[in-house]
């Protein structure tokens, strides 16, 4: 999968795309970043990629000229055309959903907003979509784009060590994962729950299935809703009397 980048500061990015599971896939070769500086495609010796806003007010825009150039630029410059999406707090908020959805792109150009956004008539005519990261204002997109990248990625086939690591994250079913516990087994007095020692993997994914459900119910409730559960999961889940909390807090009743 490739990813462009398109941000007037380019540098923003290197750091956070040498570490951890992002180095390791560039280096694998299973996927391709690169920056591309805005700023390039100016159309004055200056370089100015932004402006005074119409009709007054606080702040500077960024222009519609160097925007659109380096989206045209930049899609030339692999065969397959990339999914132009706009950082923005204006965008629909992201999700895990949405990660899975990107993750089947082949290829995403991601625009860095800056300063009191964009220039209307590039995000009408070049942005297909715009994504939102959260209900509060960054100073610019690049921390948005790196969120996107790195919660992608990693959903990637191969990208993980273990092939089951994203199936069973937090959201992957719609709410919270259960807790988890390491080494030491006892801890300022507390221990580790028995059955995650047992061996019995039937037990240990009864009570995780369990747990993770408490747990949802506990501290996002507001997450309870979308909820997905298979059949035997659910069977489970009525023996502990979960599905009627489960019900209680507005789950529709959706399945796996």
């Amino acid at each position: 999968m490739r990813f462009d980048v398109l941000t007037i500061f380019p540098e923003l990015l290197d750091s956070p795309l040498k570490e951890g599971i992002i180095r390791r896939a560039l280096q694998a070769g299973q996927v391709r970043i690169e920056a591309h500086d805005v700023r390039d495609y100016a159309l004055d010796r200056h370089a100015m990629t932004d402006d005074r806003p119409f009709g007054g007010g606080e702040g500077m825009v960024m222009k519609p000229e160097p925007l659109a150039a380096a989206v045209r630029a930049v899609q030339a410059k692999a065969p397959e055309k990339g999914r132009v999406v706009l950082l923005s707090p204006q965008g629909r908020p992201y999700t895990q959903a949405k990660a899975e959805e990107l993750a089947g792109c082949p290829r995403l150009l991601l625009v860095c907003g800056r300063y009191e956004g964009v220039d209307e008539r590039f995000a009408a005519h070049y942005v297909e979509e715009e994504i939102s990261i959260g209900d509060y204002i960054l100073t610019g997109g690049e921390l948005a784009a790196l969120v996107l990248i790195d919660s992608i990625v990693r959903l990637l086939p191969g990208v993980l060590g273990c092939a089951d690591s994203a199936e069973y994250d937090t959201f992957s079913r719609g709410g919270l994962k259960f807790p988890q516990y390491t080494r030491p087994r006892v801890f300022e007095g507390e221990e580790a729950p028995e059955v995650l020692l047992s061996g019995d993997h039937a037990a240990i994914a009864k009570w995780r299935l369990i747990a993770a459900v408490e747990r949802t119910l506990a501290k996002r409730p507001d997450l309870v809703a979308g909820m997905r559960f298979g059949a035997a999961e659910i069977k489970i889940l009525e023996g502990q009397g979960l599905i009627a909390r489960l019900r209680e807090a507005g789950w529709d009743g959706g399945r796996k």
